[in-house]
């Protein structure tokens, strides 16, 4: 074994946090095979061989966005070719489908629009309450939560907005908009977008009022590898700050997320080899000791590349996904789907055992049609 990993290697072992210097350590070294045995001991301390997925319909409700990031293929502005908007009656008739197809989650994230009012959001709630009520709506990015602030003229009461939210039916938030949580690289790739502290604040005070969240990070275009250290550092804090202070709800996952170049302003850049996506994801699970998953996001990985990560320490494979417009790899359409045989079968020929799960990491048992959750399956 290297030596360049024997310290981190006896830390891994005996449960110990690994230091900012260690992480920097894990993605400087060439020897991926090592960090995922590594990962690999983590995850399986903490779920066995259990690998968890879940039937979800992701809905991008509009692509239209007062921001213009450099990294992003995914938004249009008013009066451009391709721009979009769903109404509330779309977005309910989107969740009733995904209801009779078995789903039990509604992933929903879009641009920052320039002109929908707060009410269109908390009608969206509201109308999919109605017409799927035993759905969990996980929705809404920090970045667009602070938006809906703005909108609804109250940019100061980030809790209250979250709470309005809740009180329509919002049950958790999705990870999106962290990016990477660096100034420098903030200003030259996704400037007028909310910082670390504002992304962090809203997290914060979701899990105050009762709301899980996920995190994620934006890795492989302009951000240092120390850049992606400080990144894990700053989460694990957070997480430490909602364990401490006994929350009712914390950080579940972290999701991290490669750069796709295509038709983006940073076109010229190169993107992530499969290799530093392994390494990624094993790394994130040996730095955030205190997130319970960790997540290979295969419409961006791909399916065969998350088959991989599973024994890199990766223990969520997300769910059937459906429909998903913000990135397309290889050129594929917006319907990106893949079916629980094909989940299934992907997860036993990496050597796991697939569990269903809803949003909250509960076990979900189906019986026909009709489906229940049991106790979490995890802390």
């Amino acid at each position: 074994m290297p030596s360049e990993l024997s310290a981190i290697t006896q830390k891994v072992h005996a449960g110990e946090r690994l230091s900012a210097a260690d992480g920097l350590a894990l993605l400087r070294s060439r020897d991926v095979w090592t960090i995922g045995e590594l990962a690999d001991v983590v995850r399986r301390r903490l779920h066995g061989n259990v690998t968890y997925y879940n039937i979800n319909r992701h809905l991008n409700y509009t692509n239209l966005c007062a921001l213009s990031c450099k990294f992003c293929a995914f938004y249009r502005k008013k009066g451009e070719e391709g721009e979009y908007e769903f109404s509330v009656a779309q977005i309910a008739e989107q969740a009733r489908s995904a209801a009779a197809a078995g789903a039990t989650e509604m992933h929903i994230v879009g641009g920052l629009h320039p002109y929908l009012p707060f009410s269109y959001y908390t009608d969206m709630l509201r109308g999919i309450r109605e017409a799927a009520p035993a759905l969990h709506i996980k929705a809404f990015t920090a970045v667009e939560i602070v938006h809906l602030a703005r909108i609804a003229k109250r940019p100061k009461e980030i809790a209250g907005v979250l709470a309005d939210l809740r009180d329509a039916g919002l049950g958790s938030l999705p990870g999106g908009g962290a990016e990477v949580f660096d100034d420098r690289v903030h200003d030259e790739a996704f400037k007028g977008k909310i910082r670390s502290d504002m992304w962090l604040l809203v997290h914060r005070e979701a899990h105050r009022l009762g709301l899980m969240s996920n995190a994620t990070i934006l890795y492989g275009h302009i951000e240092s590898l120390e850049d992606r250290v400080r990144h894990f550092c700053m989460l694990r804090e957070a997480q430490d700050e909602a364990i401490a202070q006994n929350f009712p709800a914390r950080f579940q996952t972290v999701i991290p997320l490669p750069f796709i170049p295509d038709d983006s302003e940073l076109e010229r850049l190169p993107g992530p080899s499969g290799l530093d996506d392994l390494k990624m994801l094993a790394v994130s699970r040996l730095m955030l000791d205190n997130f319970p998953h960790i997540k290979a996001f295969w419409i961006m990985q791909t399916l065969p590349l998350a088959q991989l990560a599973l024994q890199c320490g990766v223990d969520d494979i997300d769910g059937t996904v459906v429909w998903y417009d913000i990135t397309k790899v290889g050129g594929t359409t917006t319907h990106q789907e893949v079916n629980v045989a094909t989940l299934c079968r992907t997860v036993r020929e990496a050597g796991f055992v697939p569990v269903e799960r809803d949003t909250l990491y509960r076990r979900v048992v189906r019986e026909g049609a009709a489906w229940r959750v049991e106790e979490p399956v995890s802390a």
